[in-house]
């Protein structure tokens, strides 16, 4: 999907109009409206809020992720990623686990 595809999308899924989204992004809506139809697309600033009003990364804001991931579990990624290798590694540990059993009853199903 494309980028303004996306922004309408989202925009449209959280129930902020146009001139809502435009308000909070200091910009005017004819321009948002612009963005929405792929016409122009905004600096990087913009896009960032944009992402960040929308809940979501500015890459799957801009099409590099196909999954959309919210904003809680990005922070608790985030803190992981923090944590001493030895920890990290046990954390990953039990995800591939829970991962690998997914994709076994994924198959038997």
């Amino acid at each position: 999907m494309d980028f303004g595809t996306t922004v309408a999308d989202l925009r449209k899924e959280k129930g902020i109009s146009q001139t809502d989204l435009a308000a909070q992004l200091g910009i005017h809506k004819n321009v948002l409206g612009r963005y929405e139809r792929n016409e122009v697309f905004p600096s990087i600033d913009i896009a960032r809020k944009i992402a960040d009003i929308l809940e979501v990364s500015l890459d799957y804001l801009t099409g590099k992720e196909d999954v959309q991931i919210d904003k809680i579990t990005s922070q608790r990624i985030l803190e992981v990623a923090k944590f001493e290798e030895a920890d990290r590694n046990h954390i990953f540990s039990v995800i591939d686990a829970f991962i690998a059993k997914r994709k076994i009853q994924t198959i038997l199903q």
